[in-house]
């Protein structure tokens, strides 16, 4: 009778104007092969933010959607007049 651990992403998605990544983790407790609860977390990453520490499969989907266009529109929108 071991209890298992696992975190693992389950849902990315695309989301707003600057192309967000929105990504769901699930915590996973599973007994002898039985899964016994599921919880969730998420966190956004914007076109600015620091890529260090994350997935490969998140690098990967942050390379393609965030072009100079998108990063530069980003950054501007931040600007405060």
């Amino acid at each position: 009778m071991a209890l298992i651990k696992n975190i693992e992403i389950d849902k990315i998605e695309i989301v707003g104007a600057y192309k967000s990544i929105q990504v769901r983790e699930a915590t996973i407790i599973k007994e002898d092969d039985t899964e016994l609860s599921r919880s969730f977390h998420r966190y956004v990453l914007s076109p600015n933010a620091d890529l260090t520490g994350q997935p490969q499969e998140i690098i990967d989907i942050a390379s393609i959607m965030w072009t100079d266009e998108i990063k530069t529109a980003y950054e501007a929108s931040l600007v405060v007049v």
